[in-house]
């Protein structure tokens, strides 16, 4: 696949190091970021080209891959894309946003004959710099065929779920994981501090059987160090739980945890906690008498 033409649309945290990994495959890559300082400066470290639209980074592109916001960020920039996209041409959205969004997409897509993979990733900024995310792609098997050895350039694994917004469905299920394991890792660290132990030598010991996590792992201590000022942004991980919660309202999924953990992140934020990394669930509880 060395030598397509690709655009990469948002170079934010994720974007920036994804977009640099296809550059230093080979791939022709045309990139485009809302701030345009941001996009010179990627073309700066990488090479490729930047374009002042959606639209001029996509034409003529093979595949489009796009990181963005949110729904209303994903209708915005994938409709631009698709106006200027080629017939048979792949649009790839890595978005964590909803099923609901990207199959409007694909529908959108399909009217104009191009391709559509949700593909929503997990592994946070150092999966993306390290090249080591995970993906979960919702979509056509022989369009997934096509765009999986790009994927692969910045993932340790690409893997096909089921049509179109499987993928998003699946990192709804990651998320609600992941919450239910930073609420129980923080009150297990609290716990451990105010029962007078040595967290950390805690975690050490924990981590080594059956309680073991990725979050245990890249997280433990620097909860017990209090520092919080970097990772997944709460105000993030509200918007993604926010999907889930949507989502099984109109499927029937109970998830009382999850909804417990989302108010916890709303208070959270309250606390001005907005950017810190998810892992700042513990502030609550060491302010708790």
């Amino acid at each position: 696949m060395n030598g397509k033409k690709l655009a990469f649309l948002g170079l934010g945290v994720m974007g920036y190091p994804m977009a640099g990994h296809l550059a230093k495959a080979g791939h022709n890559v045309t990139v485009f970021n809302r701030t345009a300082a941001k996009a010179a400066k990627w073309v700066g470290q990488h090479g490729g080209q930047s374009a002042p639209s959606p639209a001029d980074a996509a034409r003529n592109a093979d595949i489009v891959l796009m990181c963005v916001g949110n729904d209303d960020d994903v209708r915005a920039v994938g409709t631009e894309a698709l106006a200027a996209m080629p017939s048979g041409s792949i649009l790839v959205d890595h978005t964590t946003a909803s099923a609901e969004v990207a199959r409007e997409m694909s529908a959108a897509a399909k009217a104009r004959s191009v391709d559509f993979l949700d593909a929503p990733v997990s592994g946070g900024q150092a999966g993306a710099e390290n090249g080591k995310l995970t993906i979960m792609v919702g979509g056509d098997e022989a369009v997934f065929g096509k765009a999986q050895s790009v994927l692969e350039h910045y993932a340790r694994a690409v893997t096909l779920m089921g049509p179109v917004g499987a993928g998003q469905l699946t990192k709804m299920v990651n998320q609600i994981c992941i919450a239910g394991l930073v609420q129980a890792l923080s009150e297990g660290i609290n716990f451990a501090q105010r029962a007078g132990l040595d967290a950390e030598r805690v975690l050490d010991v924990i981590s080594k059987g059956a309680a073991q996590s990725w979050q245990m792992e890249n997280r433990g201590k620097t909860m017990v160090a209090d520092k919080f000022d970097f990772g997944f942004a709460v105000d993030w991980m509200r918007k993604d739980l926010g999907i889930c919660l949507d989502t099984a309202r109109a499927n029937g999924a109970a998830l009382p945890v999850t909804a417990v953990v989302d108010q916890f992140y709303a208070r959270v934020q309250a606390r001005g906690g907005s950017r810190w990394d998810t892992s700042s669930l513990i502030r609550l509880l060491r302010d708790a008498k």
